[in-house]
């Protein structure tokens, strides 16, 4: 037990430290003002969401982009609240060039079909995928634009946070974040990209289609990011970036109660095993196998069987392992007081993390009011 537990420990030392040395690979990414070039059709799908519209349509409305080189199409996933005509009052005295649609339900995967249905419709070859309980920051397209007329990208991946509250739950989330956006920036640092966020991705309407879309994975409900992520990855590897730029920073909230939050995380759960990509897999399995670790090993030091003193010192790796990817994540989204919970999260986050896992393989979940079974 204890070799294995070493095993472990040591091969999740050797992840996150390639993580913490692929971070620093991808170059931050400074603008320059130049003239703005690329045309954007942003996408947003939503379902009952007229409490957070408003944070979102604010947002649009002080994009400094120019009006005429973008348009946003909203997806009405049959919303059964005031969503739509909160849009239509926010927009409709602007100079946004917005349409609403309605999804065209073909699949078991609501998103994946609006965001399908809104390309489609598209009038520009850059996609731009968010969604609708984000705010957008004020140079936003303008990092977006200045990246595709300095490089070669098809399919840009872009940096989403939680915004700050007061709560531990809310500082809790936040960490988790800011661990998953290092291992995802460190994963692009490494040539190996198994992570990205759908309320910030760019991609060509050209190479959608190429790549066939979402073709082969429309059976599972979620990983309408990481899907394309993988097609894009296998066809295009040299032309998938990471925008590693302040000013692209998407904030979105964070689950209000825990019984959320964990429905969020079976839902995420729930399409690692229809990934392609073996890295992501095993990315996870170590995460897993770490935490899990953690636990078996108080549990075994508790009846005699395991040394506290090696439980504390596998612990300890891990604890600071943890804490130099997350500070260094926190530091570019300047968002380092989320470390006032760090302990007590790091506590709390294998349990959770093996719960989730747990549950995930023998429970469906509940999202935007619909049921999704296993």
């Amino acid at each position: 037990m204890i070799l294995i537990a070493l095993l472990i420990t040591l091969i999740y030392l050797s992840l996150i430290g390639s993580f913490i040395f692929g971070f620093d690979k991808v170059n931050t990414f400074k603008l320059e003002d130049i003239p703005a070039k690329t045309k954007f059709s942003i996408v947003i799908p939503f379902r009952n969401e007229a409490k957070n519209l408003p944070d979102l349509l604010k947002s649009i409305e002080t994009l400094n982009y120019p009006n005429h080189l973008f348009e946003v199409i909203f997806i009405n996933d049959a919303s059964e609240d005031n969503s739509v005509e909160i849009i239509k009052k926010a927009l409709n005295e602007s100079q946004t060039n917005f349409s609403i649609i309605s999804n065209e339900r073909k699949t078991n995967s609501p998103k994946k079909d609006a965001i399908t249905s809104a390309i489609k419709k598209a009038k520009y070859n850059w996609i731009i995928t968010t969604d609708a309980d984000c705010q957008l920051p004020k140079f936003w397209l303008d990092s977006f634009d200045e990246f595709i007329q300095k490089g070669n990208a098809v399919c840009i991946a872009a940096p989403v946070t939680y915004n700050i509250g007061n709560s531990f739950l809310n500082k809790f989330q936040i960490l988790d974040m800011l661990s998953l956006q290092g291992a995802t920036i460190g994963g692009f640092g490494l040539k190996k990209p198994f992570l990205c966020n759908g309320a910030n991705l760019g991609y060509k309407k050209s190479i959608f289609f190429k790549v066939n879309g979402f073709e082969g994975n429309t059976n599972i409900a979620s990983g309408d990011d990481i899907f394309i992520l993988e097609k894009v990855n296998k066809q295009y590897p040299d032309q998938l970036h990471y925008l590693k730029c302040e000013k692209a920073i998407v904030k979105t909230q964070s689950q209000p109660t825990w019984s959320h939050l964990i429905s969020q995380r079976i839902r995420w759960a729930a399409k690692t095993s229809a990934y392609n990509n073996w890295v992501g897999k095993l990315i996870g399995l170590v995460v897993l196998l770490m935490n899990a670790i953690i636990i078996i090993g108080l549990m075994l030091s508790l009846i005699g069987i395991l040394n506290l003193k090696t439980l504390f010192y596998i612990a300890f790796i891990k604890l600071n392992i943890d804490f130099f990817l997350i500070y260094k994540s926190a530091s570019f989204f300047n968002q380092k007081e989320g470390f006032k919970s760090y302990i007590l999260g790091f506590i709390v986050y294998p349990l959770f993390n093996v719960y989730v896992a747990f549950i995930s393989i023998f429970s469906g979940y509940k999202w935007k009011g619909r049921r999704f079974k296993k």
